[in-house]
């Protein structure tokens, strides 16, 4: 799994949501946009099961990065879930149109932070089948 997050505090949460229950074997950080391309593009690029995507990211925007990987046949069948703390209607519709597979505003509160990163780890991860040209990827 890939998590493309800026704040460290929603990247802490997430990460002991994910540890608690088990929900990934490998989990690669990532703190800005253009991190996610070189991890994704650069040099030994590493395909992930999926990639939980933050929109207000430093130095590459998320939509460019969505952009980027949805563009790629090497990672348009990724799953990518935007966990963002943006509502606005027009980020929505870009990620749709730009082909996310799911878009979660992050709630604010503690534990409905836990069940939504929780319920979509379960999801994408456990019960989601993926394409075969995805095989090779890792959590």
């Amino acid at each position: 799994m890939l998590l493309v997050e800026d704040n460290p505090n929603d990247e802490e949460l997430t990460l002991h949501v994910l540890r608690k229950y088990k929900l990934a074997n490998r989990i690669q950080i990532v703190r800005d946009g253009a991190e996610a391309l070189n991890f994704l593009f650069g040099e030994g690029n590493q395909i992930p099961k999926l990639i939980l995507l933050d929109l207000k990211l430093p130095k590459v925007n998320g939509l460019e990065v969505l952009r980027h990987i949805k563009s790629d046949a090497r990672t348009k069948t990724i799953p990518v879930v935007v966990l963002t703390s943006s509502q606005e209607d027009r980020d929505l519709t870009d990620c749709y149109d730009l082909g996310v597979n799911s878009y979660i505003a992050k709630p604010v509160d503690f534990t409905q932070f836990t069940e939504a990163v929780r319920q979509l780890g379960l999801y994408w991860l456990l019960l989601n089948q993926q394409a075969s040209g995805t095989a090779r990827a890792s959590s």
